[in-house]
């Protein structure tokens, strides 16, 4: 880990005193139910972090200061940010030992109880705009088919993988997709609006005339209902979608 950047409060580690690695992760809390024949009913209560610990080595004229400056730290039993590569949690310093061997080389040894893991926060957040996005695409996937407009690339495209990665090739296809069927939509509701105009409910010279001018404008009409549904619905997934890139 010497090329990670590792703070912990106003610490920022440096050289020696970078760990070697620092083991994450933790358990599912579960309430298991054994029922008669073996069988099992499982709850899951949530996740439960383990303590993040870490140690090196405090080198350097100001190595006393900055163990001390940790150890109030500890002390103080306040949250903590704790950041390193693409991980970031709120702590609280639950222990800390320092080994003094000499005024400028301090091994230490530091574990961290996590309150918050903010990055999955911030994960869990634009997965559900992605959800969202996706979702608004299915919906309208019915109303744009009435039209006459197959959206199922769309919806398609934006279910792979990488699609809320921004910069990767699938959250490019996606932006095209999505921007496609706007395009798509709104050049259909124009020809919808124009056909609506053209009826020809006025001025019909026969009866039979007024009937199939009726039934086209009931048609365009009908056909310009569903594709506003359908481009609300594509214009939402389109902000969702820029909102989750991650």
């Amino acid at each position: 880990m010497s090329d990670i950047v590792l703070l912990l409060g106003p610490i920022v580690f440096n050289d020696f005193e970078v760990p070697g690695g620092i083991v994450f992760g933790g358990a599912q809390r579960l309430a298991i139910h054994r029922l008669p024949g073996g069988a099992r009913v499982i709850d899951a209560l949530g996740r439960d972090d383990r303590a993040l610990s870490f140690s090196g080595t405090f080198s350097g004229a100001d190595a006393t200061l900055r163990a001390r400056a940790l150890d109030e730290l500890r002390s103080a039993g306040l949250p903590l940010p704790l950041t390193w590569d693409v991980f970031f949690y709120t702590v609280v310093i639950d222990s800390f030992q320092a080994d003094y061997r000499a005024g400028n080389w301090i091994p230490y040894k530091v574990s961290c109880t996590v309150i918050r893991d903010e990055a999955s926060a911030v994960i869990q957040a634009a997965a559900s705009l992605a959800t969202t996005a996706l979702a608004d695409v299915g919906s309208a996937v019915v109303p744009a088919s009435a039209a006459g407009i197959d959206l199922t690339g769309a919806q398609s495209t934006l279910a792979t993988a990488g699609a809320t990665t921004r910069g990767s090739a699938d959250y490019s296809a996606a932006g095209a997709a999505i921007g496609s069927a706007q395009t798509t939509i709104g050049t259909s509701l124009a020809d919808a609006g124009a056909a609506l105009s053209s009826a020809g409910l006025v001025g019909a010279m026969s009866a039979d005339a007024g009937v199939t001018g009726l039934n086209a404008a009931a048609q365009a009409a009908r056909q310009i209902g569903q594709l506003t549904q359908a481009s609300g619905y594509i214009g939402r997934a389109a902000v969702n979608l820029a909102n989750a890139s991650t």
